[in-house]
């Protein structure tokens, strides 16, 4: 079986676990709509809205394969024009606002005679908890050793901190997790395209895929015990007014700088199953700031300090 092949057949059955897992949570069911891309290839994507802890939870799986487009060619490594992506990508925006929103990406793309690894799972509070934080991050730390090494933590992780940045804003967008890409590129590629040389793990296809598994494994452990811990907590007016606002600062990223939707739209993707990511109520009010001082004004704070959660 080939390293695609490999690939495909794991993201399917992460995809059911996540599904059946936040189903089982919640209690209502993901809605599946099953497509075809016009040039090669498709997926399946799910969607669960409306529900009693998750108003929109979206797991999409996809491979999809063609012809790059003459403008974006230059954008991605390999050679010629031919390429194949398939991976697993999810963002849960919970109803309760003491619960976060998570989203996690694993992925590999071949293009020619090039193919690689790439994704990552990141937690975006609306208030901050500390321990919910050391949690995830100290989840994703312990996946990241056991499956390459001492340092590959601390790597991706900064790597997320710098990606999940919005720049127009000066701020971070959530609290981070891990973060990584062109893993099993080849050291060339890896150090053209990221500026480092590649980790250890790299070097072995079956080594860099085994990493991919225990990062997506571990989404569950990571996610799941915040979930049950803030979804019975009381909130109001309030809360649900400063969610909506940072909701904002999220849907500025996913439309400005993610490369997933980049890469969706720029290969003629499914724009529905692209743009499951953006919540279904968000808010902007001109030049909100929360009150000096406020829970919201704290959270903030935290978010923006991007500390070191796995060392808590």
């Amino acid at each position: 079986m080939s390293m695609m092949d490999s690939a495909i057949t794991y993201f399917e059955g992460l995809q059911d676990r996540i599904c059946d897992a936040l189903a089982e949570v919640d209690g209502e069911s993901f809605r599946e709509d099953s497509w075809k891309r016009d040039g090669g290839g498709g997926g399946r994507s799910r969607v669960l809205t409306g529900g009693k802890l998750f108003e929109k939870a979206g797991v999409n799986f996809s491979d999809v394969h063609g012809e790059l487009r003459p403008d974006f060619s230059g954008a991605l490594p390999g050679d010629g024009q031919q390429f194949r992506a398939t991976g697993v990508s999810l963002v849960i925006h919970p109803r309760n606002p003491y619960i976060p929103t998570v989203h996690a990406n694993f992925r590999r793309v071949e293009r020619g005679s090039v193919g690689w690894f790439g994704g990552g799972a990141d937690l975006t509070p609306y208030y901050v908890d500390p321990k919910d934080a050391s949690h995830f991050h100290k989840t994703l730390k312990g996946a990241c050793e056991k499956g390459g090494g001492a340092g590959v933590y601390e790597r991706y992780k900064a790597w997320c901190d710098r990606y999940f940045f919005i720049a127009h804003r000066n701020e971070p967008r959530g609290i981070g997790g891990v973060f990584f890409d062109y893993l099993g590129a080849g050291a060339e590629t890896t150090k053209r395209e990221t500026g480092l040389e590649p980790a250890a793990f790299e070097a072995n296809p079956e080594s860099t895929f085994a990493f991919i598994r225990q990062v997506g494994d571990a989404f569950l452990q990571a996610y799941l015990p915040i979930v049950n811990e803030h979804k019975d907590a009381e909130f109001g007016d309030r809360e649900r007014r400063w969610q909506l606002h940072r909701r904002g600062r999220y849907v500025e990223f996913n439309l400005v700088y993610d490369r997933g939707t980049v890469f969706g739209l720029r290969t003629d993707g499914r724009v529905e199953s692209i743009l499951m990511s953006l919540p279904p109520e968000v808010t902007w009010e001109y030049n909100y700031a929360p009150p000096v001082g406020s829970p919201e004004a704290r959270s903030l704070e935290q978010i923006i300090a991007r500390r070191n959660w796995a060392d808590d």
